[in-house]
């Protein structure tokens, strides 16, 4: 992938070499768990679930990463209360961070728990607020998809591009579906509603991180989604970056570690998305 002396390293040991081995560890474990776990919660609302196993794999993520960086912060998803409310509190408690670790030990708990194979291990170093590294692991098809800043980002060791696309109507879009009800989940369905007749088709596998692993490897032209956080993001907006797409949130800023509202593209038809999806906001 990269030379290792070209990988970003404290102390002698490299951060992208770390993430991959906690990815990869936690990964295989999650994969052996596959219809076996033994309890189940409801956190934020129906849809939005927690099982023994993304505690446990997350605990395996943070002393891992403990054990090389202990001086390094970390906001993981099972470390923070439900809702948006809790979840922008723990981003603000560790935005002065000089290192801080970001895990979504299970992107995808509701396929996990349903025996669907489609979930992954999302793992991002910020530094100073800005994200070096981002690592997602498909446990299921053993696909690891790491991306450092300004080095490129890579699949099985090859290295990425987003796809050719240059209109909305020859692209193949992901989105999903908000565990909110209230406000995301509405939001999201007029845009889905809005933007389906102007694409070629869209999907909805249910792990984020995994879609803008696909937007990055070209799989998919583009996704967006309402109502997510750093750590379903922080990891796949360094491999769309990295493999030369764009990142925003739906007005078009630039994206960074607060942004809930997410559109990732290949970049060509960018600018034609975020006015679809914000026409359809509007109600036009």
């Amino acid at each position: 992938m990269n030379d290792g002396n070209d990988i970003p390293v404290i102390g002698g040991k490299s951060f992208t070499a770390v993430a991959i081995n906690c990815a990869a560890k936690a990964g295989e474990w999650i994969k052996t768990k596959l219809g076996n776990h033994t309890s189940l919660s409801i956190k934020h609302s129906a849809q939005d679930l927690v099982t023994e196993v993304d505690k446990g794999a997350e605990t395996m993520i943070r002393n891992l990463v403990g054990t090389h960086f202990p001086h390094h912060s970390f906001l993981g998803e099972e470390g923070v209360e439900p809702g948006p409310e809790a979840s922008t509190k723990a981003l603000q408690s560790v935005q002065d961070a000089e290192y801080l670790w970001i895990v979504d030990p299970v992107d995808g708990t509701t396929n996990f728990v349903h025996g669907f194979p489609y979930f992954s291990v999302s793992i991002a170093l910020a530094y100073r607020g800005e994200v070096i590294v981002g690592v997602v692991y498909d446990p299921m098809r053993d696909e690891l998809f790491v991306a450092e800043k300004g080095k490129g980002a890579y699949v099985r060791g090859r290295r990425m591009a987003v796809s050719g696309e240059t209109t909305l109507r020859e692209s193949l879009l992901a989105t999903g579906f908000p565990a909110d009800p209230h406000y995301a989940q509405p939001l999201n369905m007029k845009q889905l509603q809005a933007i389906a007749p102007q694409v070629r088709n869209i999907r909805s596998a249910g792990s984020a991180a995994l879609h803008m692993a696909y937007v990055a490897s070209g799989r998919l032209s583009g996704f967006w989604e309402i109502g997510l956080n750093s750590w379903d993001l922080a990891a796949g907006a360094l491999l769309v970056k990295e493999s030369g797409g764009t990142v925003t949130d739906v007005q078009g800023n630039d994206y960074h570690l607060g942004v809930r509202h997410v559109v990732a593209s290949n970049g060509r038809m960018h600018d034609e998305f975020v006015t679809a999806l914000q026409r359809a906001e509007a109600g036009n």
